[in-house]
């Protein structure tokens, strides 16, 4: 699933994907993919961009749509 709230909080800081791989410490490809939804990124790298691009967990990654099922559901 592509990430758009991560792309459109990157934009709307003026940031390239380029500066804000470099912000982090990681490549322009790392955000690219997180971006185009090939890659999931580990909470602690969630965490970083989350703090460059002045936003929370809650805004960039979590899927408003998202069902939690609950564990006697799994089983059924």
């Amino acid at each position: 699933m592509k990430n758009k709230k991560m792309k459109l909080a990157r934009v709307a800081c003026d940031l390239s994907q380029e500066q804000l791989a470099e912000k982090i410490g990681v490549t322009r490809q790392t955000i690219s993919l997180i971006e185009s939804g090939n890659y999931n990124p580990t909470i602690k790298l969630c965490i970083l961009i989350c703090k460059a691009l002045n936003t929370t967990l809650d805004q960039l990654f979590w899927d408003n749509d998202l069902t939690i099922v609950s564990n006697s559901q799994e089983t059924a």
